[in-house]
């Protein structure tokens, strides 16, 4: 197996003239403000690897991450790829503490980061980040090399290198070496969860991002000249080692939905979240022209929960776009996926997420189906889809995957020389159909999905019981109609008397107020609740007496409605 940057090699090549990257900027995000050739990508990335070896990068060196999508960074991206490097994604919005135990499990020798984030880390625009929920780390403090992308800003600490100036005045080596580094080692990391004492982390190899990338080429059914109109680096770079154009947006989809929807008209491709497929719509539907709405030929919609009332809002605003559902698992992304108008058509019989990826492998565990919970179970009758009614031979267990994108493994697992992982347990109860389509009927974890951010209460939830006041303290996720989920937190006062009760759940009382005041300084800023609730003590349920998320649910549900997105 080659390097997938060997494909980048070649398309500079055969079509060095050809547009690889356009980024797009301007008041408006209708103007294109760069244009990179194949030719032009394929130099400056060997450049700027060259560059990043005379500055003494070796192979296996990580480094901190925090550019957006943008040619500088993605031409830096690539070229720490093609030396050697590993790239390493940590969200600098965590609590301090969270973020120094990542960057400690990490073990960054670089830190590659816009200037901006230096200068709103540090001196006079800390409070000013701070007041916008960030409660950022001073990144000019970190001990490793620094590398910024951008103008030169207060905060940009002395001897910090410019990204843009690292391979104009180093030369390109003769030969290009094959994809730059040994396939099987860390190339890419992303923290996903994890508590101070074991953050929790995946690894990535360049074998199995080649895989990765294959599997989205499936997606999408990317060729030479189509046109992928996306912020997301999944899609946009799989576009472009198919020989198609990756379109950048100026911003992102949720922060200016009127541009992205002017941009992404005529595009044959482009990828959203929930969240943002629904500010996409929403501006759609503000237009009074007259005239259908036109957007990509093929949207795809991933990384969190994609429901049925979504793709049915989707079609009737832009029924001239393909939708498509992507379900996968940063441990093994993408795995199956399916069309808007069969997912329609099956959803009586659970969330179907589609047919598995060629080369995805399924494993349905049944030994794990007691933990459905009463009245999930699949039987006789439960129908799929026509003809397709689930009997006793489609068992109901958890989804195991695996496939050529299936991480190495857990970033302490790789660091202590454990074996790479041979399966990805999703945590997900399914059951495959007659036709081998992929159905979820619920899940065997408490894990909340708000936009791409994945929360497991149980990592927060001792934190939030130790606040003053407090008894107990349960973070659950409410549906809203575009699959994202709202996080409302539930929190029982210790002063109430035994014989106290009222039905339901209250919003801003005395404890509610006085645990807002305090949520910044125990949970990363990720897991931050939509909305503090007080209930008058947490109901339970089960052998186990374990806290009764679905009442919760049903006792918040009206309130996290009125919750803004």
């Amino acid at each position: 197996m080659t390097h997938f940057l060997d494909a980048l090699d070649t398309l500079a090549r055969r079509t060095p003239d050809v547009v690889a990257l356009r980024w797009f900027g301007g008041r408006d995000g209708a103007r294109v403000r760069e244009e990179v050739t194949f030719g032009d990508l394929a130099d400056r990335v060997e450049r700027t690897a060259s560059g990043l070896r005379a500055l003494g990068m070796a192979p296996g060196d990580r480094v901190l991450f925090s550019i957006r999508p943008r040619p500088e960074g993605v031409v830096l991206c690539l070229a720490v790829l093609r030396a050697g490097g590993a790239v390493v994604f940590v969200d600098p919005g965590s609590t301090p503490e969270l973020f120094a135990a990542r960057i400690a499990a990490a073990r960054p020798r670089w830190a590659a980061t816009e200037s901006l984030l230096y200068a709103v880390s540090s001196g006079a625009l800390r409070p000013v980040a701070r007041s916008r929920g960030l409660l950022l780390p001073d990144y000019g403090r970190l001990p490793v090399r620094h590398l910024y992308a951008g103008p030169w800003l207060p905060g940009v600490p002395r001897g910090a290198r410019r990204v843009a100036r690292l391979g104009r005045t180093t030369p390109a080596p003769a030969a290009r070496p094959g994809g730059g580094s040994d396939l099987d080692a860390v190339a890419l990391v992303v923290f996903t969860s994890g508590t101070t004492s074991d953050p929790k982390a995946v690894v990535h190899t360049a074998r199995t991002l080649g895989g990765m990338l294959g599997l989205f080429a499936q997606v999408g059914d990317l060729r030479p000249g189509q046109r992928a109109h996306t912020d997301q680096m999944f899609l946009g770079l799989p576009a472009l080692l198919a020989g198609g154009t990756w379109e950048i947006p100026a911003r992102a989809p949720k922060d200016s939905p009127e541009a992205f929807a002017r941009g992404v008209v005529g595009a044959d491709s482009s990828f959203l979240v929930p969240a943002d497929v629904t500010a996409l719509l929403d501006v759609l539907e503000g237009r009074s022209t007259g005239t259908a709405a036109v957007g990509p030929a093929v949207l795809a919609v991933g990384a969190a929960p994609v429901t049925v009332a979504l793709l049915e809002r989707a079609r009737r605003v832009l029924p001239g776009t393909r939708w498509l559902a992507v379900y996968g698992a940063t441990e093994i992304l993408p795995a199956a996926v399916t069309d808007a108008d069969e997912k329609i058509a099956a959803a009586a019989s659970g969330d179907l997420v589609g047919r598995p990826l060629d080369g995805i492998g399924v494993r349905i565990d049944t030994t794990v189906v007691d933990a459905i919970g009463d009245g999930d179970a699949v039987g006789d009758g439960d129908a799929v889809g026509e003809g397709d009614a689930v009997g006793d031979g489609d068992a109901v267990g958890e989804l195991v995957l695996t496939g050529p994108s299936l991480m190495a493994g857990y970033l302490s697992d790789v660091d202590a020389g454990r074996p790479p992982a041979t399966e990805h347990r999703t945590g997900d109860l399914a059951y495959q159909d007659a036709r081998g389509r992929i159905v979820l009927v619920g899940r065997n974890r408490d894990m909340i999905i708000r936009g791409t951010v994945n929360i497991y209460p149980g990592l927060f939830e001792p934190r939030l019981r130790e606040l003053p006041g407090v008894a107990d303290a349960v973070l659950v996720g409410v549906p809203v109609p575009d699959g994202d989920e709202r996080v409302v937190l539930v929190v029982a006062a210790e002063d109430v008397p035994a014989g106290a009760h009222w039905p339901g759940a209250r919003t801003d009382t005395a404890l509610t107020r006085a645990v807002t005041a305090r949520l910044g300084d125990v949970l990363d800023h990720g897991a931050l609740p939509d909305l503090v609730v007080e209930v008058a003590r947490v109901p339970l349920a089960g052998r186990s007496r374990k806290p009764d998320r679905r009442l919760l649910v049903n006792w918040v549900s009206s309130l996290a409605g009125t919750v803004r997105a």
